[in-house]
């Protein structure tokens, strides 16, 4: 898939696993992309080298990947059928709410979704996630993910995917389940 991006081509490749060679330099794009999230998100976002490289060698997880003209990886966005995949979810949840998508194996996890900051203002973000939509739609499945509180509020996430879906589809995005962290400060012992 070609669109164009500021002008210039902008490739979108689905690859099963990334070539060795390129790990390393998707980790840079990932780390630039979600080390802000490290405090300003209380779940873990940031993998490790090795969890990365884990998730890259996954034959399981669909890797969609923005190319620049020059070859160089400008986005990139993880997309799953196989819900085991997805360590931090439960695959359960979602085949008990939807068993009929469940019997058809047509309940998906969008994983990670990233920008390179030069670049997030453009297209990218919108050129990797559209083959993502295509499927869904195509399969009339159920496509879940999770937004940390920060992207949500402050970038608008959910909205702008609720967007693009539906203006691709008839459908309905509904957040089943919270999880919420609290934390208490203790100023010292109660004073009697």
């Amino acid at each position: 898939m070609t669109t164009p991006h500021h002008g210039r081509p902008l490739q979108v490749q689905r690859l099963q696993t990334v070539p060795a060679d390129l790990v390393d330099s998707f980790y840079e794009l990932y780390r630039a992309a979600f080390e802000p999230l490290r405090t300003l998100a209380a779940a873990r976002h940031v993998l490790s080298p090795a969890e990365f490289a884990e998730e890259m060698a996954d034959e399981r997880i669909d890797k969609y990947v923005a190319f620049g003209e020059d070859g160089t990886a400008l986005g990139l966005t993880t997309f799953t059928g196989d819900l085991t995949a997805v360590p931090w979810i439960e695959p359960a949840y979602f085949a008990a709410r939807h068993p009929a998508h469940a019997a058809r194996d047509a309940i998906y996890y969008l994983g990670f979704t990233l920008t390179h900051p030069d670049v997030r203002r453009s297209l990218v973000f919108r050129t990797t996630l559209q083959p993502i939509i295509d499927r869904v739609v195509a399969d009339r499945g159920v496509v879940a993910f999770d937004i940390c509180a920060h992207n949500d509020t402050v970038q608008h996430m959910s909205a702008t995917l609720e967007q693009w879906m539906v203006g691709a589809c008839d459908g309905t995005m509904r957040a089943p389940d919270r999880q919420t962290y609290y934390e208490m400060e203790v100023h010292g012992p109660r004073v009697a």
